[in-house]
């Protein structure tokens, strides 16, 4: 969604005279149809790439203004966090060499934007979520300052109240809270376009619906949120959560996601999916200066349709219709958003030639789809492509059920061959972006499943060495081109060796907490104490607030007191310390040190948006100082 001139729907006569203008286009468009006005002759592509502004300590850098600054480039805009940036490529025309082309291209953009990153210490990382990346990063600091992202922040965040809560059963247990939608952000991805006829455009559509979930299998980057393993694609499910719209009574009555795979095959046109748009999903911001699109076909002008454009990219569907013009002409595309970015520009290529291919190769079977497979079955299979990467299974055509890598191997990349021969596509470039393809569903590594088996059998207190060696390799792979299937896995002794810069709390600090509640009884926090040989325990309410800590020190106090001679069971709220050091997981280890010294503390505990994240002890800062000595043991 690229439209910066625009307000909030606070204004009531502004918001209908927006809508009407809304449901002008449509008719405007169905008109320009029906007169044979939209560009049938060419097929173009084009492509939209996300991407991470990435600090020296590997985290997300919220500097997208200084970046932008430093490019000058208009084909590169903003995004939701400030940590982000989209570069967009110009449209050409399919067939030929047009995948070297396109590589070529996002080489170019993104040199350009590691240049400009690297002029003020940063860089730029192409991957789905950033493996680095922490609650403490997502917070309404990182919003980029415009209205059209306030406008998806308050509307998001007047249906959810303060806060709201994110819970994903993935490979980790998942759950955060959030009090602003910039976690939206973590999600960065690879869009691709293909522009269609109104003849095919439903049929084509239906199509990119079906081959969307195979796809997505063999693309997978995104399997870490905030130091967690959760999908193989944990984008599609952060995303459609994160940006939940709907009302209590809408959510009984299933009424369709904001943001997700729609509600039905298109049977006639695909202006069906236009007006269920605007049917189902709310205006959340508006535009003025809007121009009527009957003058303009009246005068022999191609009418804009602005309000149809701004509604319909606030409406997050993983394969999206779109108008536009080019060189004078309208024309209509397919937009596909569910392929994550990364993690390197030749994986993104070839998971395009696969796409392309395919559409091609499978026009003529389009229309025979929805009578084939039901629309829930290719839903399901989008979830899980996401959830488990090349190990899901399909319900696929005709009722057969099969497995990604089969259905990938036998029959979808030998069928996208014929397409991009169809296509004129170079046999040399057939042969080296779909035998990327094809060696990557064979070895059944793809990005998502290189970081987790990077982690496996890792102990809890690697994975942020871990995943902080991931974003380098990520780094300097992209710059080479090297596709992931031929990466090694990360070893925890190559991570540690790495990991000597200046390391910050996140990166020590420990997640599995115990803690009590205020009105527990004291018996109970001595035999957690007792029984996990811990020193310090969190008091933390129902609700999840941090309000104390118990230590040796409280416990010694009872002792020396005349309370304990009562025989009464006491509450922990009687003599836990009411105010514990608290400190940022962003905050160095050296600001650790400085703070526990200043405390006479035996510990700190990370706190970011006011949520209990972790705790970091003497012991902790003492063993993280000891490995920066040569030759220490580890």
């Amino acid at each position: 969604m690229g439209e910066h001139q625009v307000h909030d729907t606070s204004d009531e006569q502004r918001t209908r005279t927006f809508v009407r203008a809304m449901l002008d286009d449509i008719r405007a468009l169905e008109i320009m149809i029906e007169r044979d006005m939209i560009e049938g002759n060419i097929q173009r592509v084009g492509v939209e790439q996300e991407m991470y502004i990435v600090n020296a300590q590997d985290y997300p850098a919220p500097v997208s203004d200084r970046v932008l600054k430093s490019i000058g480039d208009p084909r590169f805009s903003t995004e939701l966090a400030r940590f982000n940036l989209e570069a967009n490529l110009d449209p050409s025309p399919i067939g030929g060499d047009f995948l070297r082309a396109m590589e070529a291209g996002l080489n170019e953009v993104l040199l350009r934007a590691d240049h400009a990153a690297n002029a003020i210490g940063d860089c730029i990382v192409l991957t789905g979520i950033l493996p680095t990346l922490q609650e403490s990063h997502v917070t309404l600091d990182a919003l980029t300052p415009e209205v059209r992202y306030q406008c998806l922040n308050d509307t998001c965040m007047a249906v959810r109240g303060d806060r709201f809560t994110l819970v994903i059963d993935g490979i980790d247990p998942f759950e955060s809270s959030h009090d602003c939608a910039v976690v939206e952000g973590a999600s960065t991805s690879f869009q691709f376009h293909l522009q269609v006829t109104p003849e095919t455009a439903g049929p084509l559509y239906n199509l990119a619906q079906l081959i969307t979930a195979p796809i997505l299998a063999a693309a997978a980057n995104s399997p870490v949120l905030f130091n967690r393993r959760v999908w193989h694609e944990t984008r599609v499910a952060l995303f459609e959560r994160t940006f939940e719209y709907r009302s209590t009574p809408q959510l009984a009555r299933d009424f369709p996601t904001r943001v997700g795979f729609g509600e039905a095959w298109v049977k006639d046109s695909i202006l069906e999916v236009f007006r269920e748009n605007a049917m189902r999903h709310n205006v959340i911001m508006v535009r003025d200066s809007i121009e009527d699109p009957f003058a303009a076909l009246d005068d022999g002008r191609i009418p804009d349709l602005s309000a149809l454009a701004l509604h319909n990219g606030t409406v997050w569907r993983w394969n999206r219709p779109c108008y536009g013009i080019t060189d004078g002409k309208p024309h209509l595309r397919i937009e596909n958003r569910a392929l994550p970015a990364g993690p390197t520009t030749v994986d993104q290529v070839a998971n395009v030639a696969l796409y392309y291919g395919l559409m091609q190769a499978l026009e003529n079977d389009a229309v025979t789809i929805p009578q084939r497979l039901t629309f829930e079955d290719a839903r399901l299979n989008l979830f899980a492509a996401a959830q488990h990467g090349l190990a899901a299974r399909f319900s696929w055509l005709d009722g057969h059920r099969t497995g990604a890598r089969e259905l990938l191997l036998h029959d979808l990349i030998p069928t996208a061959r014929e397409g991009l021969r169809a296509l004129q596509v170079p046999t040399d470039d057939i042969d080296y972006y779909l035998g990327i393809i094809e060696d990557r569903v064979e070895s059944g590594r793809t990005g998502a499943r290189w970081l987790l088996d990077s982690l496996a059998n890792v102990p809890e207190a690697m994975r942020a060495a871990i995943c902080k060696q991931a974003v380098q390799i990520v780094h300097q792979r992209q710059a080479r081109s090297v596709p992931v299937h031929r990466w090694d896995l990360i070893s925890p002794d190559d991570a540690a060796e790495s990991d000597h810069g200046m390391k910050r709390v996140g990166d020590i600090m420990t997640t599995n907490l115990f803690t009590v509640r205020p009105e527990d009884l004291i018996d109970l926090a001595t035999s957690m104490m007792e029984w996990r040989h811990m020193r310090h325990v969190p008091v933390e309410t129902a609700s999840g607030e941090l309000v104390g800590l118990l230590s040796p020190r409280e416990l010694l106090r009872l002792r020396s007191s005349e309370i304990v001679s009562q025989q009464q069971p006491m509450p922990v709220s009687e003599i836990m310390r009411p105010d514990p050091a608290t400190i940022s997981p962003d905050a160095t280890l050296k600001e650790a040190f400085a703070q526990i010294f200043d405390n006479d503390a035996g510990c700190l505990l990370v706190v970011a948006q006011g949520q209990l994240l972790g705790i970091i002890t003497e012991r902790d800062l003492l063993q993280a100082a000891i490995k920066q000595i040569p030759g220490s043991r580890e």
